[in-house]
């Protein structure tokens, strides 16, 4: 699945990246706390989160993940997209909650990041 095609299923507003929305998205991983995304994510994720600070953008960057969604509306502020700018992190926001978020991504045909 393509990164424009997630924007659309979630009606997402583009923050950063808009040119880099051709981008393949393997797998996603809905998280709020930073260990779980080092422990259970992989290479080419997509981030789905409420933490806008810009430790999920290292972590992102880290993790060699391919966006960030952060849900729930929020957006972080300009540091973070500043940051996320310098690295080539897409993000977007969604107004959907973390669990309604994660759903519509698996009812289109996203994998989750399930541990071997």
């Amino acid at each position: 699945m393509k990164l424009s095609q997630v924007q659309e299923i979630l009606e997402a507003k583009v923050l950063w990246g808009e040119e880099l929305l051709a981008r393949e998205v393997a797998h996603a991983c809905g998280s709020d706390l930073l260990s779980d995304v080092l422990a259970f994510t992989k290479p080419q994720s997509l981030l789905l989160t409420g933490l806008t600070n810009p430790q999920v953008v290292r972590t992102a960057e880290l993790l060699g993940l391919c966006g960030i969604v952060f849900v729930r509306g929020k957006e972080p502020g300009a540091d973070v997209l500043a940051l996320a700018e310098e690295i080539g992190l897409p993000l977007l926001s969604t107004a959907y909650p973390l669990y309604e978020t994660a759903g519509l991504l698996w009812e289109a045909g996203l994998p989750g990041c399930k541990l071997p």
